[in-house]
């Protein structure tokens, strides 16, 4: 055994901390490389997650948010039919209701659905709040001159640009904070042992049909009758279920990869005084450097794929029903695509070629929006502030700093960020 094998990815907490250095060992044996913990071919090439991730009929998402864990309820074997494996069986894999599991054409037409509730004019209405919604959310988190960033500011902005986007009544808005913001999503992926909690996707779904069910007894001049009379693109009306499926996984992960991009962001600015300095000066780098956070520190770790043939990608045959987990992490530094792929670089030219969004069928339909809040949250900081740091009796002195990560092996990001700010 290497010592490269023995280390288990999905439950060394150093690793998860830190995954870097055991990531770059993997990727200079080869871009694809199986593990030996739990069977799964772990792909770190950027050239070879793209291909995968474009390539659905190959490499179906049926496992794409819990991989091995607990893996196929079924056996397959050389001579199996992965495809009709997956048809018989999809119903009992985890989370196999949300539109991530879900392979084309289903996956196409429901997530069609997205483009008819979210019109450009509730985009466009949706940007006006969030401006308004940053300070608002600002003047609360930053009044004593220091806050904890992710559940005083990321978390509520997150999620109530999301609850305003669809078109959550404002009466509501401290319901959702109060029924969510406590009840993370951090177990989905757990490396600590953590039974995968389901309650805050059950208060969504709860929630999401009474809205969509009244709305369509008793349509009125508003987003969420938008939502509910949104139809497949045969112009046949979804089953409530559909709809609310669609609006609850818009809901659940866009707020969970917007915060984790909004504490990257604050955490590089306030560890960096020089370049902090240098975006307060040239704001017109703020847009690079949210991608370059995106590249550098990416929210989603990667997600899984079952290969449903025997398919051959980075010179390596994958047998039909082989596990393989794609990880953006290490494709977005892969020094065949960035140079000096571990230097944070606000200049660098090709930063926006990060796959922290992921590509292809299953690309975030929410990056756009996160990338927008991304950008407020950064302006409207540096204008409230003249000084913006780590807390040092939370986090330890420079050089020594104690963040704590989130124990998944899914989502990439610390548990709290201190911060201390001159007003």
């Amino acid at each position: 055994m290497t010592e490269i094998d023995s280390v288990d990815f999905f439950t060394n907490r150093m690793v998860l901390d830190n995954p870097y250095g055991y990531l770059a060992a993997l990727r200079e044996e080869s871009p694809l490389r199986r593990e030996t913990h739990h069977d799964v071919v772990m792909v770190t090439g950027y050239e070879e997650v793209v291909a995968i991730y474009n390539d659905p009929q190959r490499f179906s998402s049926c496992i794409s948010v819990t991989g091995p864990f607990p893996g196929f309820p079924v056996p397959i074997t050389a001579d199996s039919d992965v495809r009709a494996l997956i048809a018989a069986h999809r119903d009992v894999l985890p989370m196999s209701d949300q539109l991530p599991t879900f392979d084309p054409p289903a996956h196409t037409v429901h997530r069609s659905l997205l483009s008819r509730m979210i019109t450009p004019k509730r985009l466009k209405e949706n940007q006006e709040f969030l401006w308004r919604l940053v300070d608002r959310q600002y003047d609360e988190a930053l009044r004593g001159g220091e806050c904890e960033f992710i559940g005083d500011f990321a978390s509520p902005f997150a999620m109530l640009v999301i609850a305003d986007l669809l078109g959550v009544p404002e009466s509501d808005h401290a319901e959702f904070r109060d029924s969510l913001l406590h009840n993370a999503a951090g177990a989905i992926g757990s490396s600590e042992g953590e039974t995968m909690r389901d309650t805050p996707l059950q208060y969504l779904y709860g929630k999401f049909a009474e809205y969509i069910e009244d709305r369509r007894r008793r349509p009125r001049d508003d987003v969420l009758t938008g939502v509910a009379s949104a139809t497949f693109p045969d112009g046949s009306t979804p089953e409530i279920i559909d709809a609310v499926r669609v609006a609850s996984n818009l809901f659940a992960a866009g707020q969970e990869t917007t915060v984790r991009l909004l504490s990257a962001a604050v955490m590089t600015i306030a560890e960096d005084r020089a370049l902090q300095e240098r975006l307060r000066g040239h704001r017109e780098l703020i847009p690079n450097f949210i991608e370059e956070t995106l590249r550098y520190e990416s929210p989603i770790r990667g997600d899984f794929r079952l290969t449903t043939e025997e398919v051959e990608v980075g010179g390596m045959t994958l047998p039909a029903g082989t596990t393989v987990m794609l990880l953006n992490v290490a494709a977005n530094r892969d020094p065949r695509k960035f140079d000096e792929p571990d230097t944070f670089d606000i200049e660098r030219t090709n930063a926006r070629s990060h796959i922290a969004f992921g590509r292809g069928v299953h690309s975030c339909p929410g990056a756009p929006l996160a990338r927008t809040e991304a950008v407020a949250a950064v302006e409207r900081l540096f204008d409230r502030t003249s000084i913006i740091e780590i807390d040092d009796s939370r986090h330890g002195p420079v050089g020594d700093r104690r963040y704590r990560y989130l124990p998944t092996f899914i989502l990439r990001g610390v548990s709290k960020l201190h911060i201390r700010v001159g007003l």
